[in-house]
């Protein structure tokens, strides 16, 4: 009876493992086959561009559309300025070129704030500004970001401007005490103590806020406000508060720009760069799979059936993470963190080698292997993730982008270690546990030691 009940919890074990493996396989399917080929409601996916389709060429229906692109895998558009400094400016003695850049600077800033992490902004001769902006459908909308020659002008009760648009540092929306939307702007240390003489004197007052010599606001001022930090309120919606917010900001450029040229720019790598990678991508999975399989067998098909949800969830994070825009620096950080994957998986599988070469049974073997290798899979995993947090707080442009999809990649490599290849390898061994299956270099002296999965 004592040997019926073992029997018959085996095969109830192993019946379920074999269900596990069937769902994890048809959604692993389903994801890849969405991923490749897209859905109902949008069509686009990476099947266009696969090796074998002929004439696969990047354009806007052929790329997932969730996935913005960079300037260098698909083009944008890109603006000219000619900068120049006012009269009062050169009177107070600044300097034109530290002028420029902090122009660059701010343009550059609001671009990446509104999503264009790819943006490239450079310096054109002695005066001159070029903006690149990857990905761009509208560039009217991207421009008003960026701001024309707009004028700040802050003006009292009596129609008099008594502080500019240059000593206006951030404008940003927030909300009130009340959680109602209002926007709050910061000055310059010049910049707010005209501020807030004025504010004294004007109590009860309006003070008027206009650009380009349209009113964008008119609040009464309740008290002195001194300190540069602003914050103004009344019936505003998120929309109307945010729009003010840039406006205000695009007045603070230090340097009047006049746009001299705009045009569209293509894929600075080709118009078949993208497919390039996504083609040298599939030949080096087919390696690491060939690899894979001639060392750790059927752990290495669970190891690249673990990598291929890997590479589903990693896309599907660039797709809903805000701000992501995909160049070729940033598919170095998802190949990097591809290479992060399967080393951690090496790690654990020699670890469950050296078990089962003791004579372990398998299961055993399995859960100390996971066990011994934990901690170097999260060493060097960690210590990537120190190194790509330094690089997205400090870096800039393409940096940014390496460091997010490194960052992205290694995090969700981790997990995939740690969660997705312990469930398929746990629930393989349950329905395999012949160790010649999973070790390929079985020494004959540990074979007898292990049969029908246990230890004799």
């Amino acid at each position: 009876m004592k040997v019926n009940k073992r029997q018959r919890a085996k095969m109830q074990k192993r019946t379920a493992a074999i269900i596990a493996l069937s769902i994890a396989l048809v959604l692993t399917v389903l994801l890849g086959y969405v991923g490749m080929n897209g859905t109902w409601l949008d069509s686009r996916g990476l099947y266009k561009l696969m090796p074998w389709v002929p004439k696969a060429h990047v354009t806007k229906d052929t790329w997932p559309k969730p996935i913005a692109l960079g300037l260098d895998l698909l083009g944008g558009v890109f603006v000219e300025y000619e900068a120049t400094m006012s009269d009062e400016l050169r009177a107070d003695g600044y300097d034109f070129n530290i002028l420029l850049n902090n122009t660059m600077d701010i343009i550059s800033r609001r671009l990446n704030d509104k999503g264009f992490t790819e943006t490239s902004v450079s310096k054109i001769g002695v005066a001159g500004i070029r903006v690149e902006i990857p990905d761009v459908k509208d560039p009217s909308a991207v421009l008003d970001l960026i701001g024309s020659p707009a004028k700040l002008e802050f003006l009292d009760s009596d129609g008099n401007v008594f502080l500019e648009g240059r000593e206006l540092k951030t404008a940003t929306r927030t909300v009130d005490e009340n959680s109602k939307p209002a926007i709050s702007f910061s000055l310059t240390t010049e910049g707010a103590k005209i501020f807030g003489d004025m504010t004294a004197k004007s109590i009860g007052k309006p003070i008027t806020i206009q650009l380009d010599g349209k009113v964008l606001m008119s609040p009464n001022v309740n008290e002195a406000i001194y300190g540069g930090n602003i914050l103004v309120t009344g019936s505003f919606s998120e929309d109307e508060a945010n729009t003010y917010a840039l406006q205000l900001q695009s007045g603070a450029l230090p340097l009047d720009l006049r746009q001299d040229k705009l045009d569209t720019i293509s894929a600075t790598l080709g118009d078949d760069a993208l497919t390039t990678s996504v083609n040298a991508a599939i030949v080096g999975l087919l390696l690491v799979l060939l690899i894979l399989l001639a060392r750790y067998r059927l752990a290495g098909a669970l190891a690249f059936w673990a990598l291929c949800v890997y590479i589903i969830v990693l896309f599907l994070l660039l797709a809903v993470v805000p701000g992501i825009q995909l160049t070729l620096p940033g598919i170095a950080g998802i190949i990097l963190g591809i290479g992060m994957a399967v080393d951690a998986n090496v790690v654990i599988f020699e670890r469950v080698k050296e078990e089962a070469k003791l004579g372990r049974p398998m299961m055993f073997a399995v859960r100390v292997g996971f066990k011994n290798a934990m901690s170097a899979v999260l060493d060097s995993n960690v210590t990537t993730i120190i190194a790509a947090t330094v690089l997205l707080f400090f870096g800039t442009g393409s940096v940014q982008g390496f460091a997010t999809t490194l960052l992205l990649s290694v995090i969700t490599s981790m997990l995939s270690a740690i969660l997705v290849t312990r469930f398929l390898t746990a629930n393989m061994v349950s329905i395999f546990k012949n160790p010649s299956l999973y070790v390929s270099d079985m020494p004959k002296a540990a074979a007898p030691a292990i049969q029908n999965g246990e230890a004799k």
